[in-house]
Parts: structure tokens; C-alpha cells; sequence
């Protein structure tokens, strides 16, 4: 029995675009696992985010020149080597974060970034207005947290 073409292609694509389950982490030397990492006296972080098109260039603008409030409350929070990317895929554009958080205490040190007035009040409300939140991103938080699968110095 033949599959006319228009179904086995379907078929596939349909495949190819079913929900698979979430693979399992592998550790090793080059990805820690969380535990391992935890103890680490560097934690790396990257997360990522829609821009939205019409707001790209207010965007480049606002980190051209970020406000020496927001960058000393980064500091504060004792994140170093902050840096945002840009990339496009399938025709929309993302934001992919990165910084290295040298703390014991992320949940306190990222809530005092959290509390900073020029941060909460100001910056945010600028940035996130050229933002989109992606699905799966939870709730409370604007950037969806990235996986670390390797890591080479």
C-alpha cells in the first residue's frame, strides 16, 4: 500500500513538531551538575527573550549608554561580565543574556538589584516594554533561565 505523498509529508512534519519529553542532563567535566556547581566560587547564568521589532533600535540605544545607576546596582548584586546578545531565527529577533555571579546568596544579592528604585521603577519599565516573554517562562520572571550544557576555560 502506497502513502500519497501529502500525508507521509504531513506525518513527518507532524512528527517532527510533537512535544518531546525534556532529555536528561548529562554531567561531566565540562557541564557540572547543580550540586557540584552550587559550590562553585563562580555561577554562570544565561536566559533568553523576544524583542520585540519595532522596539530594536530604542533598544540598542538604551545599552549603548546604560545609566551608571543600573550598572552599579549589577555590581551591587555581585554579577560581572553582564552581556546581552542579539540573534534572529525564523524571522523574529531574541535577546540571550549572560553574566557571571560570584555571591553566596543569589536569591538576596538579585533581590537587592530587585529593589533598586532606578532598576524597578525606570529601567525595567523601558526594557521590558520592547520585550516579549516567551512561553514556559515563569511566572514573576521576564527572561526564561537557558540550560548550561558545557562550559570551557
Amino acid at each position: 500500500m502506497r502513502i500519497p505523498l501529502a500525508l507521509a509529508v504531513t506525518a513527518v512534519l507532524t512528527a517532527c513538531q510533537a512535544p518531546q519529553p525534556p532529555a536528561k542532563p548529562v554531567y561531566g567535566t565540562t557541564n557540572p551538575s547543580p550540586q557540584s556547581a552550587a559550590n562553585a566560587p563562580v555561577k554562570y547564568y544565561a536566559s533568553i527573550i523576544e524583542l520585540k521589532p519595532e522596539k530594536e533600535q530604542e533598544y540598542r540605544k538604551l545599552h549603548a549608554d546604560t545609566w551608571p545607576d543600573v550598572i552599579a546596582g549589577i555590581r551591587k548584586s555581585k554579577i560581572r561580565n553582564f552581556q546581552v546578545f542579539l540573534t534572529e531565527l525564523g524571522g523574529k529577533k531574541y535577546l540571550v543574556s549572560h553574566f557571571e555571579y560570584y555571591g553566596n546568596n543569589p536569591a538576596k544579592d538579585f533581590a537587592a538589584m530587585s529593589n533598586d528604585p532606578t532598576t524597578r521603577d525606570k529601567w525595567w519599565p523601558l526594557t521590558d516594554a520592547c520585550q516579549i516573554r516567551l512561553p514556559g517562562t515563569p511566572k514573576g520572571q521576564q527572561w526564561r533561565a537557558m540550560e548550561m550544557l558545557c562550559r570551557i576555560e
